[in-house]
């Protein structure tokens, strides 16, 4: 029998938060606010199913290094809840779900489809040769907000959805390089790459806030290239308070903060732009 849970667990449900919302944002912002429920059902479809078959690649792939990690003991795999057979078969599902969902939006989206593939299947691997891995994490992740602005008509080499794209490879590289900093002696012993191992745990944060800087920039240069009005930077506001806030109550001598809470509220981030974005085209 499926354990349902343990494969919830494998793929981090909740995490969808990181990309959907941005999904949703480049296909509002193509749209200027008239997309269509039904392109947003499939978009969250295509972007949830994607998302589920790229994180259970990750956990199949780091399932060595996971065993040794004690702050990894939670996870389903390591706790041999799901069989690496199992894994195999549930990436395969959400792949034929992704493909078939991706073909009833427009043409473009399933020819981009293997483009936008690639990141997802690189990323796993770029942190046995590079201690960036968490900008390829990035523009992984950046495929959602690009999926959703095609999906809904979007110009391709539109300049705002360059900038969207920028932004959220950029905050999430640095959040994400944050959030390792914590395994720089794991990862070090273990011949793994972070800003970390490369850097110091120290530089990584520095980088990290230049990361956040530069993110929160392109968020705003999407609202001036596309003259969005004072709702849609109302959420970039919220979007800064928030990784202020979150820079603040870590560091890289001090790690206490970074709880499971700590890691989902970066999702104020992406929801409240969307929303914000949303909102502003009504």
């Amino acid at each position: 029998m499926v354990n349902v849970k343990a494969h919830i667990n494998n793929i981090a449900l909740s995490h969808t938060i990181f990309d959907l919302p941005f999904a949703f944002m480049g296909a509002i912002l193509a749209s200027s606010g008239r997309v269509e429920l039904w392109t947003l059902f499939l978009i969250a479809l295509a972007v949830t199913s994607g998302r589920a078959a790229a994180l259970a690649i990750d956990n199949l792939a780091d399932l060595e290094f996971d065993k040794l990690q004690p702050r990894l003991a939670y996870r389903a795999m390591v706790k041999g809840e799901i069989s690496r057979r199992e894994a195999k078969i549930f990436i395969g599902l959400c792949l034929i779900i992704m493909v078939v969902t991706v073909a009833q939006l427009p043409p473009i989206c399933l020819q981009l489809l293997p483009l936008a593939a690639v990141p997802f299947i690189i990323y796993p691997f770029t942190k046995r040769f590079t201690g960036f891995c968490h900008v390829f994490l990035g523009v992984a992740i950046s495929m959602a907000p690009a999926g959703g602005w095609v999906a809904a008509g979007g110009e391709i080499f539109s300049p705002a959805v360059i900038f969207l794209c920028l932004a959220v490879i950029l905050w999430m590289a640095g959040f994400d390089a944050m959030y390792g900093a914590q395994d720089e002696e794991f990862d070090k012993s273990q011949g793994l790459h972070s800003l970390a191992t490369e850097f110091g745990a120290e530089k990584a944060f520095f980088i990290s806030k230049i990361f956040h800087v530069l993110c929160v920039i392109c968020f705003a240069a999407v609202g001036v290239t596309l003259n969005l009005g004072i709702l849609y930077f109302v959420g970039v506001l919220i979007a800064t308070v928030t990784l202020i806030y979150q820079h603040k109550i870590i560091s890289p001598t001090d790690f206490s903060q970074v709880t499971q809470k700590y890691f989902m509220r970066n999702g104020i981030v992406s929801v409240a732009i969307c929303l914000c974005t949303w909102l502003n085209f009504y």
